[in-house]
């Protein structure tokens, strides 16, 4: 028995390229940030407006590559497709950004060590579900919790 295979759209290399130097854009922009002593010197400045950037591509490529199976699926079978290949990177995301936080206490952040690791494991699996919870402390760390989720400020 032969598996009949899916005509397949075309494939815009030049779109995943622009998606990619965004993300390098953005981590760039983090990563200058956290050394930067005022706006004034920051060597990335705006480059959150390539996250902006990143999406607006991706909901093209997105509603590029689904524009002709929704007569085939439901809402929920895309929710569903969708979660199956995003929610293993947001887990290993938390996993990375946990570690991360929990073994940057330096100068800058004085006060990560006084977070108990039993809250910061809590914070990372509640992560896991990409529900936003309100912890006051949070603040102390990142003053990009509230722009996150401004909802909950």
């Amino acid at each position: 028995m032969q598996n009949p295979t899916l005509p397949t759209k075309k494939h815009y290399a030049i779109l995943d390229g622009l998606r990619g130097v965004a993300a390098i854009m953005v981590v760039a922009f983090h990563i200058m940030e956290a050394h930067a002593t005022s706006r004034f010197d920051q060597v990335i400045n705006h480059g959150y407006l390539a996250v902006d950037f990143f999406f607006l591509l991706s909901g093209f490529v997105i509603s590029y590559a689904y524009d002709d199976r929704w007569s085939k699926m439901s809402v929920g079978d895309f929710f569903k497709i969708r979660l199956i290949r995003l929610q293993p990177m947001v887990i290993m995301g938390m996993i990375v950004g946990a570690l991360c936080f929990y073994f940057q206490d330096s100068v800058l952040w004085p006060n990560i060590h006084q977070v108990p690791l039993w809250k910061m494991l809590l914070i990372m699996v509640i992560g896991f579900t990409l529900i936003p919870v309100h912890i006051h402390y949070l603040h102390h760390f990142s003053s990009r919790y509230y722009t996150l989720h401004p909802k909950n400020s």
